[in-house]
């Protein structure tokens, strides 16, 4: 696959995604959605969107002839996702900055399944995809234990194993794998309403940053040194300690370009949806996402071609 392909997938999905964001952008201007619609929208996301989307990702054929290269791909994920996290504590160790939590949160988590995705099976097909899939899990865990422990520290919520297992999106982490691995058949009559829900994840994380644009002055933002220090360690930093990592441990081929792919894409586009839910600063939030997501277009094709010739 040469550069422009490359370019031009990472360039679609980008196009969508702000397409997406002037609808909630639109919506507000125009009166049809008021702002405080993004907290009833970040609650349903976080509630039931996310949830169906993570078990309708495990409806997927298991196959042992590739079980060696899942296993390398659970150990490579969970590498580069705490060193990316890693990163993200010590990097911004001496910040005062009263966002520090969701600057690191930021850093930490990136919009893999959106924006990763594609790429992963324009270069790599269904095997690929599988690969990807196993990140996501190690993903889904983490930022639904360390990525909410970040937001809430102290006594804002408890993080016990008994809270998190009420997490929603840890029950259906729980339960993706068990239908997974047991590869227990699902009926159309449940997977099909799985599908539609888990594909509102992307569209409504990205009307939620939309409705928080329109009444932001996102152009002071953009001039803020937080955020472009943030967008540097997420979009470069990161995905070469997890190009390193691979290289360090022998981790070549498809498996290691999957992992490090992934860790290279902009900030997760549930960023916007926790600045609401936490009370965070949604401006910089929805920056961080609008920004990152820009900058993609350059950053993923490069970083594809650099897997590709290592």
């Amino acid at each position: 696959m040469n550069h422009g392909n490359l370019v031009t997938i990472t360039a679609q999905q980008v196009l969508v995604m702000f397409l997406l964001i002037l609808v909630g952008y639109l919506a507000v201007r125009v009166k049809v959605l008021g702002a405080e619609a993004r907290q009833n929208f970040s609650s349903l996301l976080i509630n039931i969107v996310v949830p169906a989307m993570i078990v309708d990702s495990y409806l997927i054929p298991f196959d042992p002839a590739i079980l060696s290269n899942l296993l390398r791909t659970a150990l490579a994920s969970a590498a580069v996702l705490f060193a990316g996290l890693g990163i993200a504590l010590l990097a911004t160790r001496r910040m005062k900055d009263p966002n520090r939590p969701l600057l690191r949160f930021a850093i930490t988590f990136s919009n893999a399944a959106y924006m990763g995705f594609p790429l992963i099976e324009a270069l790599f097909g269904a095997e690929g995809l599988l690969y990807a899939s196993i990140f996501n899990t190690f993903f889904n865990i983490l930022i639904w234990t360390a990525g909410t422990a970040l937001l809430a520290p102290g006594s804002q919520e408890k993080h016990s194993l008994g809270q998190l297992l009420k997490k929603p999106a840890l029950l259906a982490v729980v339960l993706g794998l068990i239908l997974y691995l047991g590869q227990v058949p699902v009926p159309d009559l449940i997977s099909t309403p799985l599908s539609l829900l888990g594909g509102m994840n992307t569209p409504l994380s990205m009307l939620i940053t939309g409705i928080i644009i329109a009444t932001s002055d996102l152009r002071s933002v953009i001039r803020r040194v937080s955020l472009w220090y943030t967008l540097f360690l997420r979009m470069a930093v990161v995905p070469a300690a997890a190009l390193l990592l691979c290289l360090a441990t022998g981790t070549g081929g498809m498996v290691g370009a999957v992992v490090i792919l992934l860790e290279a894409c902009p900030c997760a586009a549930i960023t916007s949806v926790f600045a609401v839910q936490y009370h965070y600063d949604e401006e910089l939030a929805a920056g961080s996402v609008v920004v990152s997501t820009l900058l993609s277009i350059v950053v993923l094709p490069a970083f594809a071609l650099l897997v590709q010739l290592i």
